[in-house]
């Protein structure tokens, strides 16, 4: 038998060796301490995929279900009234989710042509069919219905195969029409059957089966975290679940909870508050103005331009955001030109403005108070602060003028993926008139918001 001496030996070398593990309570003040996984801030980007059997109608929204049977608008009840038989029911459309040109291969591919850093797809949207074979959720998920396949496994194996981009999922917490969730409701959630047996197992399944690094919650703002039991869930992921170093969640994780609790706050769909925020958030937003799902009847007119999609992008990592990008497939799977052309336009302006983004830092200033439109982030180096200015339109004379970067006299300015150095003369007490020689726009390094390079910056 070892000795007391030589058991305190053992002990102390094992604590050397095993890698240390913070034990997270489940109370806010407990979970709200654990630091924010570095690779996510770095990021900066990630693309959002709304995928499900509202696919198959595509019409409304991804809301189609909740809009023609929970609050009917005229619109959608219309669209069934003219379209479909009158016994018709929503699970009817799950059949037609068929998603035969859906690869998994083709979509992590193109998602990292994107210049995203990870993508977080929709395992479980409000209306419960799950896009992999749960066991809690019975004849109502991708594997028993509809494709026949995993969706959320091929796209994961895909990812992590043939990409580095890190994956994510998003699960809806409550179910529109789920009778143990209206039973729940019913009490006033004095009674948590549902939680229990359908959310909470879910939640645990995706995690042990696909170890999602983004745990994306949604539809809980009905009932207040303790009645979800979000803050056991999240001590269990932070602590003991095998991404529990690297997850990064967001803040839905009841009524009382968003932007005050949780990993990163979104604080609301397409929040981007233009101002520098003391906490990460993230802008999850959407190419399609109007709908986060696919829709069939979309004009060209509803989608973002590749200008807007940039400035939204520019504005959010300027302001300590990272933007979470949706793209909405269509049933069938492919990946419809619109969201490709953007995909890749986003791709090839990264390529060359990327060293202003990834692993970034907000500046002192987000945006300029001399010229309009131009907005800042930076990065430390050997040389002191490099800033760099993305300026959202080509200057129209021969100066360019910017009110904040005070210069040194080691200070260079260039313009990304442009060779040649700029010349430049100081303004009192800050600020810099950039002169812009008559560059061709051919030669230009790309076709929208260029990036100025300011190195050595003081203030």
């Amino acid at each position: 038998m070892a000795t007391i001496k030589e058991r305190l030996f053992i002990t102390l070398i094992f604590g050397f060796l095993l890698p240390h593990t913070k034990c997270y309570d489940p109370t806010w003040s407990s979970l709200d301490s654990r630091p924010l996984p570095s690779w996510y801030d770095e990021a900066k980007l990630g693309i959002f995929i709304h995928w499900g059997v509202f696919s198959v109608p595509s019409f409304s929204s991804e809301w189609f279900w909740w809009n023609w049977q929970g609050q009917p608008t005229p619109a959608v009840a219309e669209f069934m009234s003219a379209n479909y038989r009158p016994d018709f029911t929503y699970a009817d459309f799950a059949k037609d989710f068929k998603t035969e040109f859906f690869d998994a291969t083709q979509w992590a591919q193109l998602f990292q042509s994107s210049g995203a850093k990870y993508i977080v797809l929709v395992s479980k949207h409000h209306e419960g069919f799950t896009n992999w074979p749960s066991k809690y959720s019975f004849n109502w998920n991708s594997k028993d219905v509809g494709p026949n396949r995993d969706i959320v496994g091929e796209l994961m194996n895909a990812t992590r195969r043939h990409t580095d981009l890190r994956f994510g999922l998003y699960h809806s917490l409550f179910e529109w029409f789920h009778p143990l969730y209206l039973a729940d409701k019913k009490s006033g959630f004095k009674t948590q059957d549902f939680v229990n047996q359908k959310s909470l197992p879910e939640l645990y399944e995706l995690v042990n089966n696909y170890k999602p690094e983004v745990v994306w919650s949604d539809g809980d703002w009905e009932a207040p975290d303790t009645y979800w039991k979000a803050k056991e869930f999240l001590a269990w992921l932070y602590t003991d679940s095998p991404v529990k170093d690297t997850v990064v969640v967001n803040d839905r994780w009841g009524s009382n909870i968003s932007c005050h609790h949780g990993g990163v706050y979104t604080c609301g769909d397409r929040y981007n508050p233009g101002v520098l925020q003391k906490h990460k958030w993230v802008n999850a937003m959407t190419i399609d103005k109007y709908s986060w799902g696919f829709r069939r009847n979309a004009r060209l007119s509803d989608y973002l331009t590749i200008e807007e999609l940039l400035q939204t992008f520019v504005i959010t990592v300027s302001c300590g955001g990272n933007m979470l990008m949706n793209v909405g497939p269509p049933s069938h799977g492919h990946i419809t030109p619109i969201y490709e052309e953007r995909l890749r336009q986003l791709g090839s302006w990264l390529k060359v403005t990327g060293e202003g983004i990834y692993s970034s830092k907000p500046w002192t200033y987000q945006n300029d108070t001399l010229t309009k439109n131009v907005w800042y982030t930076s990065k430390s180096s050997s040389s002191g602060t490099d800033v760099y200015a993305f300026i959202f339109d080509w200057p129209s004379t021969s100066v360019l003028s910017l009110g904040l970067p005070k210069t040194s006299a080691a200070t260079t300015i260039s313009l990304l993926g442009y060779q040649e150095l700029f010349s430049y003369n100081t303004r009192q007490p800050t600020g810099v008139d950039i002169v812009i020689p008559a560059i061709p726009f051919t030669k230009l390094p790309c076709q929208w918001l260029w990036v100025f390079k300011i190195t050595a910056v003081e203030n």
